[in-house]
């Protein structure tokens, strides 16, 4: 199934919700971070705190259309509503990854490892 490439529309809370959550970084949320800014993941750019529609992602990169989501304690209490949220994104077209806080804190290289193999297979699908 071909999914669609419309942009989704984003509120102006959600946009003041994303600068808000760019100062308040997880730990998590920080070490990947210091990671992928400035292009440091092979060239590739990614944006912290990203609105997108009604949600804002933890970390997307544009040129693959992929959403890196960190998962703390909060999501084990929320399944249905992050399965909701991967499954709206993925409507719209975008690749959604998650990675609990622990594996990023413990296994950083093995998360960078995952999101460039992402990227890598998105960069072969195209071709």
């Amino acid at each position: 199934m071909k999914h669609q490439r419309k942009r989704i529309r984003t509120p102006a809370q959600i946009q003041q919700r994303a600068h808000e959550l760019r100062q308040e970084m997880t730990p998590a949320e920080k070490l990947l971070w210091s990671h992928l800014r400035d292009k440091q993941l092979h060239g590739l750019k990614f944006r912290r705190q990203h609105p997108l529609g009604p949600f804002v992602a933890d970390f997307y990169c544009a040129a693959h259309r992929l959403v890196v989501e960190i998962d703390g304690d909060i999501h084990d209490l929320q399944p249905e509503r992050d399965a909701a949220r991967t499954e709206q994104f993925e409507q719209y077209g975008y690749r959604v990854i998650r990675f609990r806080n622990e594996r990023v804190l413990n296994n950083i290289e093995d998360v960078l490892t995952a999101i460039e193999a992402t990227c890598t297979v998105d960069s072969e699908e195209k071709n």
